[in-house]
């Protein structure tokens, strides 16, 4: 046990500063098998503080664990369980019981008999000892176990001591001044043993000397243990005065623990209070601004935004925990409430009132731009109603809603608003389109009744004639049905005598500025409203609402789907898509309206398509690089579609009257009417699509156009009986090619191309087809030599041919004279003269043709006679010159 005791020290006690006085090895009661110490010790600084220490050896019993420890000042009670019978068994009392089996009886008599003299010197509290023998609290640990526990302040002595370093060095000179301390330890040994007799003898001597000194200081001792008895009684009384002061300063400082708690307390409680007060305490001018506030004029509405933010802070504020639990708190609570719920009415219902306010005024304006082409300006109004766009973000957040449905009443009054105004803008621009000149004044009394409206249109249209556009002269219309069409222009535009081109150029030139127009007053329109609609309803953070959905697809690709459904809510999930679909709501005419005038525009002029659609594409390209899908950007790709499909329409419809073309059949052809309308048509388009954003549309076009015109001037000019084919196809392939010349439009090179070669193999059939006329017979002599040549007879043999001697070819000669072969030139200039149109004027180059192929058909004829007729003398009877000067002085004489 002294081992272990020594260990216990050395590797647990003496590294935390305390010494151990006591040592029992236990077990708990029914458990023998889990072995453990309980240790009693001391700490070795002041103030001792005793404790019990439960240590356990570790699971690999290589070391000792501390487990758990007691303060002895806990320990209420020590049962021995018997105090006459010897039993291993004890319990000790703390705040449980604790029932523990000691390895021997012994071991348990000791460290009760420790615990008790431990709480006889450190405790003021004593503990209750119960069945513990009287004289075992009296008794000091046996000496068998070396350990004492007297005072709680002996040193555990050892029973082995090694020597210190004097008494190894006073050993070793014993044993030098002896010769045989090693060789001879009997020797030695009897040699100091008669040594020690001797100091024996001496020290006996000296004791039965000193005998009168001896008693002389055993008085002195017995002296000194009275004066130590004193001091002790007074060193007990000293303690007993200071175990009172101790527990006196103990009920002090417990007093100010509770004073300072107290105080902290109170610290806490006067923080939640401020807490509360400074933020759950509105001000008596904002609930005032709140009540009553003047919601007209902007002091009172700066007051009521004021009074309405800090309502909104004292009601968002964080409570702590507990707060909600206050009544106080729920009275505010419930006050505040109070005071949002009528401050959301008062404020719902001013704002519907400036609603119906505005609406009424922008009303009364309308008369002023009824006779303009202008759309009433709402910037005022918006000025005025943005006063309230803080207050309208705190309904918001406070009242979803009444802000829902001052957005629906906002929508609604809108809506009819901007009705009225765009449909009598829309009007303006209609009798702008169609020319009347009916005063403006008239038109501001007209009623806005749609059947109304419809009357008025109609008569426009009718009062305008047959504004069938330029496509209608490819419908068996003739020149003098054109001229009347261009009159009836020129009356209603009252222009004078301008040429019918003119009056075309004058006519869509005012409807693509009609039209410009009406676009840019749309745009502005549009954003200003959006602009507001998202500073005013403040949707810059993400709502949902019910509402309208529109779809729009890429308008590039020729389609596009539009679905606006106001009767089935869809959810939104965007501030854009719910700005879109207010923008909807408000504006729900403008398309409609759009089409409407698309649609007349394009009765008045197909080709007010071209200006349409460029006009068009471009609001629209601009409308998407600043929100592809704004209500403005999907609204005018909507109104793209039907203007590209106008577009196509007035293509297909060219092209459709291009077939059902029918010629005269006393009259020449010339320049087929669709052919100058192709010209007229692709001149208009490349002043209009001048760096448009839609030209490969036009590219299209040109496409479907060009065949359409190649495929119908060849079935004309198969059907033609009085012009000659080759006469049509050259013509009409030269005009194509000098039109597509001038304009160079890049995608018709090939058609170009095509048609440049048309025009040259026509002409050059022509002109071989028509000089076979005046040198007939000539032409077939030759053509009979060139068939015995080709089935294999020699040239130089050919004169021997009775068909082709020499006499037949000089027969065939005589018959063309100078004189004739004028007089046959003359008749073919007078008949190439008659087929061919004075438009495009190409006489001159077809008798040039001639002139030179018959040339060319002389000098064949002269080399087959030299060939075939050698050393005949055979000659024609006109020379090359004559035949330039007869060509040249019949051209002359015409």
């Amino acid at each position: 046990m002294t081992a272990i005791k020594h260990a216990l020290q050395r590797d647990i006690f003496t590294p935390n500063d305390e010494r151990l006085l006591s040592i029992v090895n236990v077990c708990k009661a029914g458990k023998k098998k889990k072995n453990c110490f309980l240790c009693a010790t001391v700490t070795t600084e002041r103030p001792v503080q005793v404790k019990m220490v439960k240590v356990k050896k570790s699971d690999k019993g290589d070391f000792y664990k501390r487990q758990i420890a007691w303060a002895l000042r806990d320990l209420a009670v020590v049962d021995a369980k018997d105090a006459i019978k010897e039993n291993p068994e004890f319990d000790l009392h703390f705040e449980k019981i604790y029932k523990w089996v000691a390895s021997s009886t012994a071991e348990k008599n000791a460290f009760i008999s420790c615990i008790w003299k431990l709480n006889q010197r450190y405790l003021r509290k004593k503990i209750d000892f119960v069945n513990v023998s009287s004289q075992l609290l009296e008794e000091s640990v046996p000496s068998g176990e070396n350990q004492s526990v007297t005072g709680g302040d002996e040193e555990v002595v050892d029973v082995y001591q090694e020597l210190n370093a004097r008494e190894e060095q006073d050993i070793e000179i014993m044993m030098e001044g002896c010769e045989c301390a090693i060789s001879n330890a009997e020797a030695f040994a009897e040699r100091l043993s008669r040594e020690l007799q001797v100091l024996d003898g001496a020290n006996i001597q000296s004791i039965m000397a000193s005998e009168k000194q001896v008693n002389i200081l055993m008085k002195l001792l017995d002296e000194a243990l009275k004066e130590v008895d004193q001091i002790e009684l007074k060193l007990s009384s000293y303690e007993e005065m200071l175990q009172s002061v101790k527990e006196q300063m103990d009920q002090i400082s417990e007093s100010n623990h509770l004073i300072h708690l107290s105080n902290t307390n109170n610290v806490k409680l006067l923080s939640e209070i401020e807490f509360l007060v400074n933020h759950m305490d509105l001000a008596k001018g904002h609930i005032k601004a709140l009540q009553e506030g003047d919601l007209a004029s902007s002091r009172g509405i700066e007051a009521c935004t004021n009074a309405a933010d800090a309502l909104l802070q004292c009601m968002n504020v964080a409570l702590r925990p507990g707060h909600d639990m206050l009544l106080a708190v729920k009275q505010q609570q419930q006050r505040f409430s109070d005071l949002r719920e009528h401050f959301a009415r008062r404020l719902a219902s001013h704002l519907n009132n400036v609603f119906v306010q505005q609406g009424h005024d922008q009303s009364s304006t309308l008369a002023q731009h009824s006779v303009e082409l202008a759309l009433p300006n709402h910037h005022p109004f918006h000025r005025d109603l943005l006063r309230y766009a803080k207050l309208m973000e705190w309904l918001k957040s406070t009242d979803y809603g009444k802000y829902e449905g001052l957005t629906k009443n906002y929508m609604d009054y809108l809506s009819r608003l901007y009705e009225r105004e765009i449909k009598d803008f829309f009007e303006v621009a209609k009798i702008k389109m169609t020319g009347t000149t009916k005063e403006s004044k008239k038109f501001a009394t007209l009623p806005r009744k749609e059947s109304a409206v419809k009357q008025e249109t109609e008569s426009l249209h009718g009062s305008s004639g047959k504004l069938t556009g330029s496509t209608s002269s490819l419908n068996k219309l003739s020149v003098q049905s054109s001229g009347n069409r261009r009159s009836q222009s020129s009356s209603l535009l009252d222009m004078g005598n301008m040429s019918a081109s003119d009056l075309d150029v004058a006519d869509r030139t005012k409807f693509d500025k009609i039209f410009e127009q009406v676009l840019s007053e749309l745009e502005p329109l549009c954003l200003a409203e959006q602009d507001f609609i998202s500073k005013f309803f403040k949707l810059q953070q993400h709502q949902s609402m019910p509402g309208t959905m529109t779809e729009a697809e890429d308008i590039d690709g020729g389609t596009l789907s539009r679905q606006h459904n106001a009767g089935a809510p869809l959810p939104v999930s965007s501030e854009k898509d719910m700005i879109r679909q207010m923008m909807i709501k408000i504006f729900r005419c403008i398309e409609p309206e759009l089409n409407n005038l698309i649609a007349l525009g394009d009765k008045i002029d197909s080709f007010n398509s071209l200006y349409m659609l460029v006009k068009m594409s471009h609001h629209v390209w601009t409308a998407q690089n600043v929100d592809p899908a704004s209500f403005l950007s999907t609204t005018l790709g909507n109104v793209l579609v039907t203007v590209k499909r106008n577009f196509d329409k007035c293509i297909s419809n060219q092209i459709r009257q291009m077939e059902e073309v029918k010629i005269s059949k006393k009259s020449k052809v010339g320049i087929l009417p669709f052919v100058a309308e192709f010209e007229e048509f692709a001149g208009l388009a490349e002043s209009i699509f001048k760096n448009a954003e839609r030209r490969g549309d036009l590219n299209k076009a040109y496409t479907k156009l060009i065949r359409g015109v190649f495929v119908n001037v060849e079935k004309v000019a198969n059907e033609s009986q009085k012009t000659p084919r080759d006469v049509v196809m050259m013509e009409n392939f030269h005009h194509i090619f000098a039109t597509l010349s001038r304009l160079k439009i890049s995608c018709l090179e090939a058609e170009k191309k095509e048609a440049k070669q048309k025009y040259t193999d026509h002409l050059q059939s022509y002109v071989i087809y028509s000089l076979g006329q005046p040198l007939e017979k000539l032409n077939h002599f030759f053509e009979g030599v060139e068939a015995r040549v080709a089935q294999g007879i020699r040239e130089e043999e050919v004169s021997y041919q009775l068909a082709f001697n020499k006499q037949e070819l000089r027969k065939v000669i005589k018959e063309y004279p100078g004189k004739e072969v004028k007089k046959g030139l003359d008749n073919l200039y007078k008949k190439v003269d008659k087929h061919l149109c004075e438009e495009e004027n190409l006489l001159q180059v077809v008798w040039h043709s001639m002139q030179d192929e018959f040339i060319r058909q002389y000098k064949h004829f002269e080399g087959l006679i030299a060939r075939c007729y050698p050393g005949s003398g055979v000659t024609m009877e006109f020379t090359i010159q004559d035949i330039l000067d007869y060509c040249s002085s019949i051209a002359q004489s015409h």
